[in-house]
Formats: C-alpha cells, sequence, structure tokens
C-alpha cells in the first residue's frame, strides 16, 4: 500500500471479526515496532504481544469490557485476534543517559521538560497501528487508565510502564468506534501555523 494510503485508512476500530490474522502479518506488525526510534537510541520500549484466547479474555476483564456490552456495543478487547502491550522504561533512558557518549556517569536527573520514554512509546504505538493498516487489517487501543491491574495480568515488572492496549485484526461490518467519522478533524486553519503561531 502507498504510504499516504495508509495513513489516510488508519483509523480505530472497536469491533472484529472472528478471523485469525494472515500469515506473516504479527512478524511484520512487531518488526515495524521494533523499528521505531528512541531518544539517544536508548531502546527503552517493549512489547507484550496477545495472542491466547484465554489471556485476551483476561485482559478483557480487567478492561472492564462487560461493562462497554452493557452499554449496547460489541465485546472488543476478547473478540481481536490479537493485543499488543506496549511498555516504557524511564530507568532504561537514565542508564542511557549516564553513559559517557552522553551526559556522563555523574548525571542525577535527565535534563528534561518531556519525559521521551512517554513519546517513543507512542511513536511504537504509531508504527504499530501504521503497519497494522498496511498488511490490511484494523487496529485500535484502550489506555492502560482504563485497566484494574493489566501489569498484574502479564505479569509486567514494576520498571515496565504499559500504555494501554493495542487491539489488531479484520474489523467487523458493524463497527461503531466512529467517533472521528461523526466529529470530523479540525480544519488545518485551526490546527497548522507556519513561522509563528
Amino acid at each position: 500500500m502507498d504510504f499516504g494510503e495508509v495513513v489516510g485508512r488508519r483509523r480505530m476500530v472497536r469491533s472484529y471479526l472472528d478471523v485469525p490474522l494472515p500469515p506473516g502479518s504479527l512478524e511484520r506488525i512487531v518488526a515495524a515496532a521494533l523499528s521505531a526510534p528512541s531518544a539517544g537510541f536508548a531502546q527503552g520500549q517493549s512489547l507484550v504481544v496477545i495472542t491466547d484466547a484465554s489471556q485476551r479474555s483476561r485482559i478483557a476483564a480487567a478492561g472492564n469490557e462487560q461493562e462497554y456490552v452493557e452499554h449496547g456495543l460489541p465485546p472488543w478487547l476478547s473478540l481481536a485476534p490479537v493485543h499488543i502491550v506496549v511498555t516504557v522504561s524511564e530507568q532504561a533512558y537514565v542508564d542511557r543517559y549516564r553513559e559517557t557518549d552522553k551526559l556522563g556517569p555523574d548525571m542525577e536527573k535527565l535534563p528534561w521538560d518531556v519525559p521521551y520514554w512517554w513519546v517513543d512509546g507512542g511513536t511504537t504505538m504509531m508504527a504499530i497501528l501504521l503497519a497494522a493498516t498496511n498488511e490490511g487489517l484494523a487496529a485500535g487501543f484502550q489506555g492502560n487508565h482504563n485497566f484494574d491491574g493489566l501489569g498484574a495480568v502479564l505479569d509486567i515488572p514494576e520498571s515496565e510502564k504499559p500504555l494501554g492496549v493495542i487491539t489488531i485484526g479484520f474489523a467487523a461490518p458493524d463497527d461503531r468506534a466512529r467517533g472521528s467519522v461523526l466529529r470530523g478533524r479540525r480544519p488545518p486553519t485551526d490546527t497548522v501555523h507556519y513561522d509563528r503561531w
């Protein structure tokens, strides 16, 4: 698929067909995620890839999917055939920037206004979303704040912070997660500024 087409087709989906991914698709999506950039090449992003149905059901329970269904929406966490959880480690950045080619071993605190481990986690997520679209698949995201103990369900170490769950599969025809379609995007005249605000 052409890059412009991939970007144009990408949207968040919350209703999937109960169909497995084609052979090789997941491997290519994971490879794209591992190509995402990171500040200082700290590589503080990690992935937990979930394909097991019983584990996806545990994640759905932790994400309160039943409450979602009670509002008349289809189950999506339990039905999506693949989940990918992106985690980030602040310590990986601290360790990297203590190296001699960066700030050095005496560095006590990262001198950044922006916590780049979160930025890099976002770039990893976008790589996954675009790679899934390029494979002809759909993807959605449920933030970690919507889960009760996602880290515990997946045995994620305390040093790793999960961003949430990316769901991947084939979109169901009745997908109702269309807030962006109903709301529409803000016009570029409101959001793009050249040379100054």
